[in-house]
């Protein structure tokens, strides 16, 4: 149960079904992306070209209650967002979707990832005499496309432009007054993919929508690629992909819904693999394997089958509460407790092999192990289905200082003494990329290696901009 903070989710439809209610459809999408984001959520609907929209703090029962969804309306084009925090501060301003007025009507735009040279891009559009309602990535997104827009002659045209001036990673979902429009970043950072619900287009972060919703998967958006969906069909436009990919491999260690298919490659497929390989390069005699839930069970799977130890149920996790309930102001480990709790009955007098996904910070894992001791637990070896975190990824919704990550600065047996465990292995950087072989793309592995595939020498946030607007 790594301390990373989760992906933001984003979701689009063109309905083409009559008989669709557009609202229910991106309500339930959002549940299935719940995992990605659950701090807010938010939904905008196009009804003829007049966007209505809804979005609050919390998840999503919280969040987009029936009344307000009543008031969405039925229309030909919706946008759904759930978020995790990022560099910004999470307020209403902050959440997505954002729907705005410009020269050609309304706007309304969510995205996933984050902007390597946001600061370069806020500071031109302050001089340019823009006025910001938030701190966000989104809104810098939209102010570009609003300006080329003045002298584009399409909306696509206006998009292009856009996204030429952005140096980052990000999985963008918009709508115009008549289009559904999504954009993946060059190097195919963050995941993006199409798929139809009855005879309505979808684009979203990750393929078990469809499974949700009962819908079919088409492909995966191409790492530079605009889709284009309006009243004809879908159009691709591939002038902004190029040779080089660099999908984040977080989304096979941590990110996605292990039911999704990321790139060609299935995420529970790719966490069985990486416990495996653990069980292979980290072997030791015990009496079973459990993982920390949700995402470290896959991989704990893999290791019981390499190993031939068997699996079973170590930890339970109150499925009932998100990671948004770090946020109430209460002491972390009593938080911890009410989250993840030891099966005495199975653990007690045991040796037992734990397997994680990550180890950033080292509080979680410590607590982890604690627990296990406190069940009466013989041994406890921990085991990573990642290589030691050792920087900070200036990439995702949420950016950990290098100071602060335990692997930056202690070794391995370092790390294990301070969290309590009779032994603890990681996954070996050099066979990472072997749990997803079959992946279409290349992979960014900067926060193990430090090798970022863009520049992110400009990716600190101003505090007159990291702290919420008056």
């Amino acid at each position: 149960m790594s301390e990373l903070h989760d992906e933001c989710g984003v979701f689009g439809i063109y309905k083409n079904d009559k008989d669709m209610d557009i609202v229910e459809e991106t309500y339930l999408a959002l549940y299935a992306l719940q995992h990605r984001g659950q701090v807010g959520a938010g939904i905008a609907v196009n009804n003829d070209g007049n966007m209505i929209y809804y979005k609050d703090q919390g998840m999503i029962p919280e969040a987009l209650p029936e009344a307000e969804l009543n008031r969405l309306g039925n229309g030909t084009i919706a946008l759904g967002h759930v978020k995790y925090s990022s560099g910004e501060v999470v307020d209403h301003e902050n959440l997505a979707p954002l729907v705005m007025r410009y020269i050609k009507g309304q706007l309304a735009i969510c995205m996933n990832g984050a902007l390597a040279n946001y600061h370069v891009l806020r500071e031109e559009l302050n001089q340019g005499a823009a006025i910001f309602q938030s701190n966000g990535d989104t809104e810098i997104i939209a102010y570009l496309i609003a300006r080329a827009r003045i002298n584009a002659a399409t909306i696509e045209e206006a998009v292009q432009t856009a996204v030429k001036q952005l140096n980052g990673a990000y999985a963008i979902v918009m709508m115009s007054p008549s289009k559904l429009i999504g954009v993946r970043d060059p190097l195919g950072i963050r995941p993006l993919c199409v798929g139809k619900i009855g005879q309505s287009y979808v684009l979203t972060s990750e393929s078990c929508v469809f499974d949700s919703l009962g819908g079919t998967f088409i492909r995966d958006v191409k790492p530079g690629e605009m889709i284009v969906i309006d009243e004809e069909g879908m159009h691709s436009y591939t002038e902004g992909c190029g040779e080089k990919s660099a999908l984040c491999l977080f989304e096979y260690v941590y990110f996605s819904r292990p039911d999704s298919v990321v790139d060609g490659v299935s995420v529970a497929k790719a966490r069985q693999r990486a416990g495996m390989l653990l069980a292979r390069q980290h072997p030791v005699e015990a009496d079973f394997v459990c993982g920390v839930p949700d995402c470290g069970v896959e991989s704990a799977i893999g290791y019981s089958m390499e190993s031939g130890i068997r699996y079973s149920t170590g930890l339970i996790k109150n499925k009932y509460i998100g990671r948004a309930f770090n946020n109430r102001k209460k002491n972390s480990e009593y938080l911890m407790r009410i989250k993840l709790n030891a099966l005495t009955h199975n653990v007690e007098g045991k040796r037992v092999i734990v397997i994680d996904d990550s180890i950033l910070k080292g509080g979680t894992s410590k607590h982890i192990v604690d627990l296990l001791r406190q069940a009466g637990a013989k041994e406890v070896h921990m085991r990573i289905a990642s290589p030691v975190f050792k920087n900070p990824c200036f990439l995702t919704s949420d950016t950990t200082p290098k100071e602060d990550l335990i692997g930056a600065k202690m070794s391995v047996d370092e790390i294990c003494k301070y969290i309590g465990a009779d032994s603890l292995g990681f996954l070996s950087a050099e066979s990472l990329s072997e749990i997803a072989k079959e992946c279409k793309l290349g992979f960014c592995d900067a926060c193990f290696t430090g090798n970022y595939p863009l520049d992110v020498s400009d990716t600190s946030r101003d505090d007159k901009y990291s702290k919420k607007l008056k």
